[in-house]
């Protein structure tokens, strides 16, 4: 009898522990979100600085990435991509295309992630297309996964913050900066993006 009682009671714990796990997940993926809040206006223009400060960011962590943001011939900028998880997670932002210096568009990213990530963070992710071919692949798409539909390298930097050979030749080049500076062993693999009305 003893021993079915115990039975009985492994469904309602297992029910307990994923109720819990359900609620820190929340936790960690409550913040403030007022882009909804936001006339397009703003949101536009919050793009836009957060575009010029992550570039500024860039330049100063690694000097030689202005030279390739130069040659490139469309920038790709997400200012503010947040993720949270919590065993799973997902990440979202919204970035500004810029061609010869000039607006082309705004998109979105998204991505998924499996893991005891726990917490929010935010990154910017810079994305260079290098040969009008890539670019034009991009802009072509209905929606554009990274590792899918193109292989992003994402720029590795030395101890002298000079950016690896080998990487400044792919057509697509990745930067990802966090609060500190440049992140290392980032992968942006199966990051969707699209382009969106704002």
């Amino acid at each position: 009898m003893r021993y079915e009682t115990k039975n009985s009671l492994r469904p309602i714990l297992a029910s307990l522990m994923v109720a819990g796990a359900a609620l820190a997940f929340t936790g960690c993926t409550t913040t403030p979100h007022t882009a909804n809040q936001e006339t397009a206006a703003e949101q536009r223009e919050v793009i836009r600085n957060g575009y010029d400060r992550a570039l500024s960011r860039l330049y100063a962590a690694a000097p030689e990435s202005r030279e390739l943001v130069q040659k490139a011939k469309g920038v790709l900028i997400f200012p503010s991509v947040i993720g949270a998880s919590f065993i799973v997670g997902g990440e979202y932002g919204k970035g500004e295309l810029r061609v010869n210096g000039q607006h082309a568009g705004y998109y979105s990213t998204g991505g998924g992630s499996i893991g005891f990530q726990g917490g929010a963070q935010s990154r910017a992710t810079i994305l260079l297309f290098m040969t009008q071919q890539a670019l034009d692949d991009f802009r072509n798409s209905q929606g554009w996964t990274l590792g899918v539909d193109a292989k992003v390298a994402v720029a590795d930097i030395g101890a002298n913050g000079r950016i690896d050979t080998n990487t400044a030749k792919e057509p697509v080049i990745g930067f990802v900066l966090n609060n500190v500076g440049l992140a290392a062993g980032i992968s942006l693999q199966g990051d969707r993006i699209q382009k969106i009305d704002l």
